[in-house]
């Protein structure tokens, strides 16, 4: 499966101007290695063959990997509408960007695993909402969050 996606330089410039529009932060990089080893699996079926494996596994090592100083949440969704957008998913990048803001934070926050990343980034890609399932996993996954109203 021919993958396309943007180079290790590309995306340190997307990092830097997410974080210039997106409300500001430390511009400075941190485990560029990560991001770097991140870029050549989902590039490599062998690792990922699937789309929504290689898409799952750069958001998830973007926003687990701190690869950059701040905007770690911000580049993965950055990154992963880009992804989209490059591979010909144009229809779903709206709602990409809508649901996965609050994906971003609970992963980062450990309350979402990888393997759960995965159902979620698969439902936002082929379905219109998430299952039942889903969100009722999601509600168990962020209610540790007390005090905090999420859009779920």
């Amino acid at each position: 499966m021919t993958v396309y996606i943007d180079s290790l330089n590309e995306v340190i410039s997307i990092h830097g101007k997410t974080i210039e529009i997106s409300g500001g932060g430390a511009n400075g990089i941190i485990n560029i290695g990560a991001l770097e080893a991140a870029l050549d699996h989902v590039r490599n079926d062998m690792y990922y063959p699937e789309f929504v494996d290689k898409l799952t596994h750069l958001f998830f090592v973007a926003n687990k990997g701190h690869c950059f100083q701040d905007g770690n949440k911000r580049i993965a969704i950055s990154l992963g509408a880009l992804f989209l957008l490059k591979n010909g998913y144009l229809s779903v990048i709206e709602r990409f960007l809508h649901k996965m803001e609050i994906i971003s934070y609970h992963l980062a926050a450990g309350r979402i695993d990888k393997e759960f990343l995965r159902e979620i980034i698969l439902s936002v890609i082929y379905e219109d909402d998430y299952s039942e399932a889903i969100k009722l996993r999601l509600i168990d996954c962020i209610s540790n969050d007390l005090g905090n109203e999420t859009d779920i």
